[in-house]
């Protein structure tokens, strides 16, 4: 599996953080690994690398600007398990389909920072916590030697939006030799009814003048972006990227957005061991 992480990822609320966290996981997946990887290492080997991650990401939220935040980043994978920052995965068995397509899948966990508290923004005045949660499911990648093609369902298994997501990623890497490895990818987000109405939705007991009652429904965000790697050599990696997101009119549509889009850049580096 290329990446080891969906092609593209929720990003609803709070959750760009978790986008762009995602996004360079995905920098750091199979192909720089191989890039990483001495002449005769097994590809059952254990891989470990630790980092530090600086991420801007822009919210949804009207009056909330941009997060600016440093991010710990802590990789580890080996043929079984692959974990990054809040997400983990465990992989299934794949399967081969001739020389150059590969069908893989894994089973998914991870914690998701969406949400807010009333103090973020005048708008939010007045509304309920919104937490976010721990999400679980499954994911099935399509590799092949043009593009690698990606699905993700995830539910939320805290209990607190009690929805569900499905995502649909498309991406290409090109490998410019022995250091630099080039990524665009783009991709879509279906979130049902109840995610879009915990993140968004506006209850009667918290509806203002300004602030009418609003009952989301469920919606679809597209992404796009773009991720580049940089290895001096096979412990040492610099990593930028970033990405937008147009969001759904469901999302758009709430009183409690004032934009269509949002926006996540980061720089990161990470020493593999």
């Amino acid at each position: 599996m290329p990446s080891s992480y969906p092609l593209v990822s929720i990003a609803h609320g709070s959750a760009v953080r978790v986008t762009a966290v995602a996004l360079l996981a995905m920098g750091l997946g199979g192909p720089v690994t191989a890039m990483a990887q001495a002449p005769g290492d097994a590809e059952s080997s254990t891989t470990w690398a630790l980092g530090l991650g600086v991420l801007s990401a822009q919210e949804p939220y009207a009056g909330i600007g941009r997060d600016n935040t440093a991010l710990p980043l802590l990789q580890f994978e080996n043929q079984y398990v692959h974990l990054f920052g809040p997400r983990i995965e465990f992989k299934l068995p794949s399967l081969d389909i001739g020389d150059s397509q590969q069908l893989s899948f894994g089973i998914v966990g991870e914690y998701d920072g969406s949400g807010y508290e009333e103090g973020d923004a005048p708008i939010l005045n007045g509304m309920e916590k919104r937490r976010g949660g721990f999400w679980a499911g499954g994911v099935v990648e399509w590799s092949t030697s043009f593009i690698d093609v990606s699905a993700e369902w995830l539910a939320d298994v805290s209990g607190n939006s009690n929805g569900q997501i499905a995502s649909l990623g498309l991406e290409r890497t090109w490998r410019f030799g022995n250091h630099v490895l080039f990524t665009p990818h783009v991709g879509a987000s279906w979130q049902d009814e109840k995610t879009v109405d915990y993140y968004f939705g506006v209850r009667e007991s918290e509806a203002r003048l300004d602030r009418p009652a609003y009952v989301g429904e469920a919606g679809v965000n597209i992404e796009a972006g773009v991720r580049g790697v940089y290895m001096f050599d096979r412990h040492h990696s610099v990593l930028v990227g970033g990405g937008v997101t147009s969001l759904a009119d469901e999302i758009k549509d709430s009183p409690l957005v004032d934009r269509s889009t949002v926006n996540s850049i980061y720089l990161g580096y990470m020493y593999r061991f």
